[in-house]
């Protein structure tokens, strides 16, 4: 069952790019970049794999939370040409003892200074906008480009950190 078109928001801008809630209509992009070899490796397998479980995770996931929360995962597309390149928001978990950022791209879209500008953007936005004063990252040990990202964002590491599935996962934190 397809879901309605519920309007999307946007977030915020930065020079290139343009955060906004995502709707039904964004599942097709949703979907391949769950499931992403790069994705499913750093990230986990989400077990998305029909365009109506995308569908369901962007309302239940995305949409529900932005709603309850006030912030969820946005979708990052490039202003030039509204192409869709990734994922970038912020994430509550009960196993965290905050708030963390998260993010996630199409390999096509690496290495282009595109994760960082939507970063930077948003952590203006979860100090002026949220009025947050700090965040937290998790990165699997093995993902060095993550890690250095986040080093390069102002994100020090504190510890490893077992996650409640069993996964050691570098826990970062950043003063805004």
């Amino acid at each position: 069952m397809t879901q309605a078109l519920l309007p999307t928001e946007t977030i915020f801008e930065t020079e290139r790019l343009r955060l906004r809630t995502l709707n039904a209509s964004d599942a097709v992009f949703f979907l391949r970049l769950v499931n992403e070899p790069s994705f499913i490796k750093n990230i986990r397998d989400k077990g998305i794999r029909t365009i109506a479980d995308a569908e369901n995770a962007i309302q239940t996931a995305h949409r529900d939370v932005q709603e309850q929360l006030g912030f969820s995962l946005y979708l990052v597309e490039r202003k030039e040409d509204r192409q869709a390149i990734g994922l970038c928001g912020l994430v509550q978990r009960d196993e965290l003892p905050g708030i963390d950022i998260g993010y996630a791209y199409l390999p096509e879209f690496g290495r282009k200074g595109y994760a960082y500008e939507a970063n930077q953007g948003l952590l203006k936005y979860a100090k002026q906008v949220l009025s947050m004063q700090e965040l937290l990252a998790i990165v699997s040990p093995h993902n060095l480009p993550s890690s250095q990202l986040l080093e390069k964002l102002g994100f020090q590491f504190e510890s490893n950190f077992q996650l409640a599935a069993g996964d050691t996962v570098k826990l970062y934190r950043c003063t805004l």
